[in-house]
């Protein structure tokens, strides 16, 4: 995500590397890397080059006053508050105060509408705890009831369709009807798409719009497409002045355009974004969490809170405790493995780290990279799991077979498994706990983290 548009951006920063200071000369050399590196992820040149002024003048204005810092480090705060101030400034809420709250969701055809409208249900059924209702008026695209209809099924939310009626306008009306006849408090309603703009279209989800009077309405943007992205957004919003804008499909090859601009060219704020087909990648949008990330210094912040939903408090101490006495088993491991698995897309979650994303960039992690681990550990006896010792080499040899793996591979799992819990043991004596090391993990990058607010 953004990775060529992080590179420039830190190349720009190193050309004020060695200086002492800020001057007119270097900082004019960094802000011309800076705009041809906004403009080559696909931000309208208009806005590269007042958002450079901005930065220009802003570091100018220190040169004389901040002299304790070095010239690179606070062009990279300089360049931060800019681009969160570009992307809104601060995380915008959904409104859901209607019985039944009504979101209605717009797009073109292929930009992930459909998808997004699945993982908004199970985000305000699990995060929010509310009862959503899907309701299918793309009565054009093939297959489209059918795929909200598996969505829901997958999240266990109920899908409202009719198949048959080709008028979106009435399907959505009862739709709201059945919604307040069966207790459900949130009715999403996705609506057709098209390849392109077209009067149909816009005449028609306008219509919807109008009859159903929604308290949210929320258009959905393939983040790939850039600055093309930012113009459709511009012609919807001209015709149903939607609320607010979701972000997809931020695990593709991103350059970045759209996140950067469509703040800037609509007027509305990014409220969401989305990555992957799981249900459970959908996120707030936080600008300084994203001006984090595409400045290279990855989103902490987001990993603990993406941590802390799965992580139980009374199993976290179980584990401590077990882990002081060296004696974590490997019931203990599989139950880690598969709370890990429930955070998300694990190279997703790596990039999340400071450091991390640019080291792992040419790394192909695959979410079944824990498979043979689950499938070697189910191989073994409760007895065996709970007592890791017990495992000798003829139990080794029937886990081998009954997991499908070689006894190498086995042995050298077992192996591992003993390196680590010897690593976790020795590091529990430390004077340090779980929740001092995620605390100072908050925003610390090093060199730059005194610019924390």
């Amino acid at each position: 995500m953004f990775n060529n548009l992080s590179d420039r951006l830190d190349s720009a920063f190193k050309l004020l590397k060695g200086e002492n200071r800020l001057t007119e000369l270097n900082v004019a050399d960094s802000i011309k890397e800076i705009r041809r590196a906004l403009v080559d992820a696909d931000v309208n040149y208009k806005i590269a080059k007042e958002f450079t002024d901005k930065v220009k003048e802003k570091a100018l204005g220190t040169q004389n006053v901040l002299k304790s810092v070095k010239p690179g480090d606070l062009m990279v705060k300089i360049v931060m508050d800019e681009l969160v101030a570009l992307m809104g400034g601060t995380a915008a809420e959904i409104n859901l105060k209607g019985k039944p709250a009504v979101v209605l969701i717009a797009g073109l055809q292929g930009s992930g509408k459909t998808t997004f409208s699945g993982k908004l249900a199970y985000y305000l059924k699990s995060q929010q705890k509310r009862n959503p209702l899907l309701v299918a008026c793309d009565v054009y695209r093939p297959a489209a009831i059918d795929q909200l209809t598996v969505l829901g099924q997958q999240i266990n939310v109920p899908v409202y369709k009719e198949p048959g009626n080709n008028d979106p306008v009435q399907i959505a009306l009862n739709a709201i009807a059945h919604a307040k006849a069966h207790n459900l408090d949130v009715v999403i309603v996705d609506t057709a798409g098209r390849l392109a703009i077209d009067e149909t279209m816009m005449k028609e989800i306008a219509a919807v719009k109008s009859a159903i009077t929604p308290q949210e309405t929320l258009f959905v943007v393939d983040s790939m497409t850039g600055q093309d992205a930012v113009n459709t957004a511009k012609a919807f919003n001209d015709v149903i002045n939607y609320d607010g804008v979701v972000l997809t499909k931020l695990d593709g090859d991103t350059r970045g355009g759209a996140a950067l601009s469509v703040k800037y060219t609509v007027g509305k704020p990014i409220k969401f974004v989305s990555q992957g087909e799981k249900m459970d990648t959908l996120d707030v949008f936080y600008p300084d969490r994203m001006a984090q990330r595409i400045l290279g210094m990855g989103d902490i912040v987001s990993f603990v809170e993406k941590a802390q939903a799965q992580f139980d408090e009374k199993e976290v101490a179980r584990l401590e405790k077990k882990i002081r006495k060296n004696q974590l088993d490997f019931e203990d491991f599989l139950s880690q493995i598969r709370t890990l698995k429930k955070m998300g897309d694990l190279k997703s979650l790596m990039g999340m780290i400071p450091g991390m994303s640019k080291a792992l960039r040419d790394v192909d992690i695959n979410d079944s990279a824990f498979n043979r681990t689950e499938a070697i550990i189910l191989s073994m006896t409760p007895e065996e799991r709970r007592n890791p010792d017990l495992i000798n080499m003829s139990r080794k040899r029937r886990i081998a077979a009954g997991s499908g793996n070689t006894l190498d591979q086995v042995n050298a799992f077992v192996r591992q498994f003993e390196q680590m819990r010897k690593m976790m043991h020795k590091m529990s004596k430390m004077p340090m706990n779980f929740p001092d090391i995620m605390g100072g993990a908050r925003g610390a990058v090093p060199g730059r983290n005194k610019f924390r607010r």
